[in-house]
């Protein structure tokens, strides 16, 4: 959107901004939410659509971002508040660290997504969200001194490295191998890595590695280096939305790591990526409200100006019944959300994890239902504009293409559906079993 103000079209903002009461949201929440909107409109949203269309983020919005620590805040709530102190971070934008929580974390990814393209935000925040999660939860304290402070303050770039030409949701199937020297002083590293958003800018990965048998339990995760580093080759993949998110495909040809950069334990790998993916599912899912909200609510203030057939649009019965569609999902969604945000914050996180897992998957993937319906009936309604690359209908154009990129990573959506089912049933079954009752 063009400015910094609340949008008074409806559906364009979540209910707490347009003054209805809201259970989850402090005055210090509110606070900082116009300090955030004011920031990343100005260094960011204020060009993010001529930066899609371009396919490129120039580097000062990283170093303007990294500046003023707002990097930070893709990170999983609470944050590594000792690391950050230690590195000399102390507040986001007036929070301090230690007083970050998960509401603040949705405000700020809220934000990121308002331009309506997910291509801008996602060439800054892969790493934070994705790549350095696993090192503060897992890695060792030597491992963390080694990187965490070069990652933290962002002079080093990293990402996530999972998927593979041919294990994309199947990550049990990963065939990128990992070999122990004789000596046990490296492991050499050989395969592919497809898909990988920021790839190309990184100077490191958090990478998962089959060092075992087949199936999870032979999968590892390190810490790869890739810019530069002998072995590595990487091009940047052309994909159909979010071009500029640097998503690239990595080669690797003997690629010597030193056997200190592993994460955790050996064989663990399976068990920390699953961890990881209910902080991206989740990030995903909020930031997809958002695009979801800036679909519909340019449909409807368009509705309410063009004319046909001697009426404006949204003078037309069928039109109102496809927003009111569109809209009633959309409100659902934000809903469950903030539900889901007050639960986790309010849980331990092994609690949430095992609880919420299941339903963060189907969370995710209602959340890319939910952007394809928003986006279909904004192109629709737009007409030949929404159909057009440029002028009226440039940005729900932009954003459908967008939407293949919010249904396919992080799971595509037929496995999450599936795997939110099984493991209620997981949770079920331990629950009955508790109570001596038969599983099912």
């Amino acid at each position: 959107m063009a400015s910094n103000s609340a949008n008074p079209i409806p559906f364009s903002e979540p209910p707490y901004l347009n003054n209805l009461p809201s259970p989850y949201y402090s005055a210090n929440h509110r606070s900082f939410q116009k300090r955030c909107r004011a920031f990343i409109h100005e260094h960011l949203n204020a060009h993010a659509v001529e930066y899609e269309r371009e396919g490129t983020v120039p580097p000062h919005v990283w170093e303007n971002f990294n500046k003023h620590n707002m990097l930070i805040p893709n990170m999983p709530s609470p944050l590594p508040v000792g690391w950050l102190k230690k590195l000399g971070i102390h507040d986001i934008l007036g929070v301090k660290v230690e007083e970050w929580d998960l509401f603040y974390t949705a405000i700020y990814l809220d934000e990121m997504s308002r331009s309506g393209v997910s291509g801008p935000s996602a060439s800054l925040t892969a790493g934070f969200a994705f790549g350095i999660p696993p090192v503060v939860k897992f890695g060792s304290p030597q491992l963390q001194e080694k990187f965490l402070p070069d990652f933290l303050t962002g002079k080093k770039r990293m990402c996530l490295a999972i998927t593979e030409p041919d294990a994309g949701s199947d990550v049990a199937n990963i065939t990128t191998t990992a070999v122990k020297s004789a000596d046990g002083k490296y492991y050499t590293i050989n395969g592919s890595k497809k898909w990988i958003t920021n790839g190309i800018w990184s100077e490191y990965t958090t990478m998962a590695v089959r060092t075992g048998g087949p199936g999870g339990s032979g999968l590892s995760l390190f810490v790869v280096p890739l810019k530069n580093h002998p072995g590595v080759t990487m091009r940047r993949l052309q994909v159909s939305g979010q071009t500029c998110g640097g998503t690239t495909y990595i080669e690797l040809d003997d690629v010597k790591v030193p056997a200190e950069n592993i994460i955790g334990q050996e064989g663990q790998g399976m068990k920390y990526v699953m961890t990881n993916f209910n902080h991206e599912r989740l990030t995903i899912a909020v930031g997809v409200t958002r695009q979801a909200r800036v679909a519909l609510s340019s449909a409807f203030e368009y509705c309410l100006k063009r004319e046909a057939f001697g009426k404006t649009l949204m003078d037309q019965p069928v039109v109102r019944h496809r927003l009111a569609k569109a809209g009633a999902e959309l409100e659902s969604l934000n809903a469950w959300v903030e539900q889901f945000l007050y639960q986790l914050s309010n849980m331990p996180k092994e609690e949430g994890d095992r609880r919420l897992g299941g339903l963060t998957a189907m969370a995710k993937a209602k959340a890319g239902m939910v952007l394809n319906e928003c986006a279909q009936v904004a192109v629709l309604l737009f007409g030949g504009n929404g159909f057009t690359k440029s002028g009226q209908g440039e940005l729900v154009e932009k954003i459908l293409r967008d939407v293949p990129g919010a249904r396919i990573p992080g799971g595509s959506e037929d496995v999450l559906l599936d795997l939110s089912v099984r493991q209620l049933v997981k949770v079920f079954n331990a629950q009955a079993q508790k109570l001596g009752q038969a599983k099912i």
